[in-house]
Parts: structure tokens; sequence; C-alpha cells
């Protein structure tokens, strides 16, 4: 348990930032799983759609330190090659 005021303000903190970047996670998570759902059913207009809105917050992921560069690229490069194979 914290015991000094700085310590017990950190752990206030790490709470606050924790709940902040779970919520954010879930959100990225959410727009990969459209992208995921429009490729499984096959609709490549679709899947286009939700890979161009999932970009920019994966990316957004990326600068507030949620996700790594490179992780957020990997998914990228993964996803639109699925995306460009289904025509």
């Amino acid at each position: 348990m914290a015991n000094t005021p700085q310590s017990k303000k950190r752990a206030t903190q790490n709470e606050k930032r924790f709940a902040i970047n779970k919520a954010r996670r879930s959100r990225i998570r959410t727009y990969l799983r459209k992208v995921e759902e429009a490729i499984a059913s096959g609709d490549k207009d679709a899947a286009q759609t939700a890979l161009r809105a999932a970009q920019p917050e994966l990316m957004r992921g990326v600068s507030k330190g949620v996700f790594h560069k490179n992780t957020a690229a990997r998914k990228m490069s993964r996803l639109s090659s699925r995306v460009k194979a289904l025509g």
C-alpha cells in the first residue's frame, strides 16, 4: 500500500491512466474487429471502409502510448494485405 503522499498520488494517477488506456485499447480492438468481420463476410467495399476508419484510430493509440509503433504497423499491414486479397 502507498504510504507517502507522492506514492499515493502516483497510485491514483496510475489507476486513472489505466482506465483511460483500457478504454482506448477496447475502442481500437472494436475497429479492428469490424475489419475482421467485413473480411470474413467477403465484402471488399465494407472491409476497405472499415480499414480506413481503423487506421487513424490505431495510429492514435500509438501516439498515446497504448500500442507500440511496430505493432500497429504490423496489424495494418496484415489487415490491408487480407483486404487486398479479397477481390
